[in-house]
């Protein structure tokens, strides 16, 4: 990926455990690589088309010295948070912060954190067989476009199907979101159980009928078998529910388990269920 570096940017802020530290403050140097893609400003020549380097500097300095810190960990996790979520054509920021005059009491050098944060694209299974089905999912977007650290939010056609694992129950009301996030995986798994018991979903019947169900199918390149977050949603290969609605977005997207794209995982399910072209 095109990138832009800052190295050393120097900004004199208050931040550190001890009080002198943020009372009389000391000199931080930052430097940060910013990922984009720079071809368009390349061939244009138009800065719009690119992300003003002195515009982040300036940024960087502002809000190193109007918030404070103890821990430069969260000084730096904070900044990063901030520089993308003001300039959204960075879709990854490698940053680091020096603290050349820590209170260490022996001779060194500097001592420093880097990160690296970025925009995740992220695939969601969204569906509702009880009440207004329609209004829970519209609901459900809104919040989610509404979040801070999630953007551009897409969503499928929505599609009535047929109940899956046995429970007799209504129709759901079925479809497939994509968005970008900064939020980790078990962030977002987080406030996607929120939505749901805002929207008084129960968990009493496996596979029952539920308000809100949304479930993350991928996560960019994260894998887990963590019992609490499994992705690639471990399951969807069997799930027409699932794999009609993502053919819609990302036909193309490759499960990385099995290294099939949804393309070919729904013809394979379609095939074994007696489907003909």
């Amino acid at each position: 990926m095109d990138s832009i570096r800052i190295e050393n940017l120097e900004v004199y802020a208050g931040h550190g455990v001890f009080p002198e530290e943020t009372s009389n403050g000391q000199m931080f140097l930052v430097s940060a690589v910013l990922m984009m893609d720079l071809h368009p400003a390349g061939v244009s020549d138009e800065l719009t088309l690119s992300t003003h380097y002195g515009e982040v500097c300036k940024f960087t300095n502002s809000y190193l010295r109007t918030h404070t810190f103890q821990l430069i960990e969260a000084a730096t996790e904070q900044l990063a948070k901030a520089i993308l979520l003001n300039f959204p054509l960075i879709r990854v920021l490698e940053l680091e912060l020096k603290k050349p005059h820590a209170p260490i009491g022996l001779p060194f050098s500097c001592v420093s954190v880097r990160i690296e944060r970025g925009w995740k694209k992220v695939y969601l299974g969204i569906g509702s067989n009880i009440g207004d089905r329609k209004a829970y999912i519209e609901q459900a977007l809104k919040r989610l476009g509404d979040r801070e650290g999630i953007r551009r939010v897409r969503c499928s056609k929505l599609l009535y199907t047929k109940p899956y694992g046995g429970v007799k129950q209504e129709d759901f009301l079925n479809g497939a979101i994509e968005l970008e996030t900064l939020l980790t995986p078990y962030e977002l798994l987080d406030f996607l159980h929120e939505l749901e018991k805002e929207a008084g979903r129960e968990r009493k019947i496996h596979w029952g009928p539920r308000t809100l169900d949304l479930d993350i199918l991928f996560y960019e390149d994260f894998v887990s078998d963590d019992p609490r977050i499994t992705i690639p949603h471990p399951d969807m290969e069997n799930r027409l529910f699932v794999l009609e609605p993502l053919m819609e977005l990302c036909p193309y997207y490759i499960n990385p388990i099995n290294q099939k794209s949804v393309k070919q995982m729904l013809k394979e399910l379609q095939v074994s269920d007696g489907w003909k072209e």
